[in-house]
């Protein structure tokens, strides 16, 4: 197993990795909309949280040389299942190949997040 860390994403604020690589897939750490420069949550509103949260995705995946097209699960959490379709629609931005993916409602998300989102891919 290799720990992944980029400088482009946020650290993690609890003893866990950006991500790990084993048996040639990437297992991301759900992320949530903080700005890596900054070390805190941006914008208040699900739309702004969901395009931080897929650039923190995506850098973590670049790291590593994979890209949105090596995603081949997602796990999406939603603090108000009222946000879904607006979710929907800037996460299709970012993942256009439909990969498998489980979108829950959960009480509280870290820092009062809006959305957090795991993800599965494989290695190029």
């Amino acid at each position: 197993m290799k720990k992944v860390y980029t400088d482009k994403a946020p650290q993690a604020i609890g003893p866990y990795s950006q991500a790990v690589i084993s048996g040639g897939l990437i297992y991301t750490s759900g992320q949530i909309a903080i700005d890596p420069a900054a070390g805190e949550v941006i914008a208040k509103d699900i739309e702004g949280q969901t395009h931080q949260i897929m650039k923190n995705l995506g850098e973590i995946l670049k790291s590593v040389g994979a890209s949105y097209d090596n995603i081949i699960k997602t796990t999406c959490f939603l603090a108000d299942m009222g946000d879904f379709a607006a979710f929907n629609e800037i996460y299709a931005q970012y993942i256009t190949g439909k990969p498998a993916r489980s979108c829950v409602a959960v009480k509280t998300l870290p820092k009062n997040v809006l959305a957090e989102v795991e993800v599965i891919a494989e290695m190029d």
